[in-house]
């Protein structure tokens, strides 16, 4: 399957999605934010210089999820009390998508979903809270407010001038994971699970002193 290519409207270097479905790009040359309305492509910002990251996991690395084959083909960054951490966007070999969390070397994977009922507004969200979503149990563990700090590679949606953001974090007792995104109106539901870092079997890691895969 051929791959959607355009020109960058900024510097006019060539631009080619690894994910046909992608909303959002970032050009590799002059790092300019490039939004995608069919086959042209309209700036909208410019990549800020990201905190210094120690995650192995790069763009182009490539794994497996429950016997599915993904490629990292973007990621969105967040700065907080303890550090900052990347949301990895995947392309799934069946043409889906999901994100991978990696936080303080605590990974999980997760899927955008659709909420089975309510959730909180952001000025009600609390610890505690319990909700059941697709048969899961799930209890808020965890509410950050965190910094935007930047966006690298295809998005499935557009994301890049934000500020402050909050997200509440949910856990199950079997170890399943969930996160309510209030970045956007009405807020995100992402639903996933804990994963071990080894079991993903990535590929194409970034190679840096003192650390081996």
């Amino acid at each position: 399957m051929s791959q959607p290519t355009a020109i960058c409207p900024n510097c006019g270097a060539p631009i080619r999605f690894r994910w046909s479905s992608a909303v959002q790009t970032t050009c590799e040359y002059c790092k300019s934010i490039l939004v995608r309305h069919d086959v042209n492509l309209e700036k909208v910002g410019q990549v800020a210089d990201l905190p210094p990251d120690i995650s192995p996991i790069q763009i182009g690395t490539e794994g497996v999820y429950r016997n599915s084959a993904f490629q990292v083909i973007g990621r969105i960054v967040y700065s907080y009390d303890l550090g900052s951490w990347n949301e990895w966007h995947l392309m799934f070999s069946n043409g889906s998508s999901g994100w991978l969390s990696d936080a303080q070397a605590e990974y999980a994977v997760s899927f955008l979903s659709a909420a089975e009922g309510f959730l909180p507004l952001p000025q009600n969200v609390t610890r505690g809270w319990h909700t059941k979503q697709q048969g899961v149990d799930l209890t808020i563990t965890t509410l950050t407010e965190a910094n935007y700090e930047g966006v690298e590679g295809e998005l499935p949606f557009t994301y890049w001038d934000k500020e402050r953001c909050w997200f509440a974090d949910l856990r199950s007792a079997d170890g399943r994971f969930a996160t309510i995104d209030y970045t956007e109106n009405p807020p995100l539901f992402f639903l996933g699970e804990f994963i071990d870092f080894d079991s993903l079997r990535l590929v194409n890691l970034k190679e840096f002193e003192g650390w081996t895969a």
